[in-house]
């Protein structure tokens, strides 16, 4: 089943990430270039940079000309971020492009690569998650409410991982046939963003 490549690249890439924990580190990508792995690995990466990119920037006491420069890096990173979801279904456009589609074939509410996308993120929550159930500074309470907070969001990746296989099997037998849309984040654009266009 294609969720469990990508929950064992995913959990591979967090784990690797918190071996450092430094938001400057570039990946060391131990998956074969030019797979799905590789990209599903990547694209872990830059969540988990992106993560803790919001954590800083929550710091009350951050510089606020920090928190600016940082600020542009979570733009940037949003923007990876969006580049390799779409890259991701490349790799099922190209995957499933000789399907004959069923005349009675619908679309999905989502592309493929924006549910996977949410399975990268549910592998960062459920690893924070888990250190917080084994905090030894916090109280038996705090412990015991992550605790059941763990408890639903790995419940949450059994079921998203179930429907994304089944969605994937659906465009598979042509039963469902992807439609993908591009992200047109028109902020990031200066010729569609008026604060920026206005300057001109």
């Amino acid at each position: 089943m294609f969720s469990e490549i990508a929950n064992r690249v995913f959990n591979q890439s967090v784990l690797d990430y918190h071996k450092y924990d430094d938001i400057d580190r570039e990946a060391e990508n131990p998956c074969a270039p030019g797979s799905v792995e590789h990209l599903l690995y990547l694209k872990n990466w830059v969540d988990a940079v992106q993560w803790h990119f919001e954590d800083i920037i929550r710091d009350p006491r951050i510089d606020p000309v920090e928190a600016l420069v940082l600020k542009r890096r979570i733009d940037a990173s949003n923007q990876v971020r969006t580049d390799m979801v779409e890259y991701i279904d490349g790799f099922f456009l190209d995957k499933y492009k000789d399907v004959k589609v069923l005349t009675d074939a619908t679309v999905n509410t989502e592309s493929p690569a924006w549910a996977i996308d949410r399975l990268s993120i549910l592998a960062l929550k459920i690893f924070h998650m888990e250190q917080e159930v084994n905090r030894t500074d916090v109280t038996s309470e705090h412990r015991a409410a992550c605790r059941k907070k763990l408890d639903v969001l790995l419940e949450q990746r059994v079921d998203l991982s179930t429907a994304i296989d089944r969605l994937l099997a659906d465009i598979d037998a042509g039963r469902k046939y992807m439609k993908v849309y591009k992200q047109m984040k028109m902020y990031n654009d200066p010729a569609l963003n008026p604060v920026l266009y206005a300057r001109k």
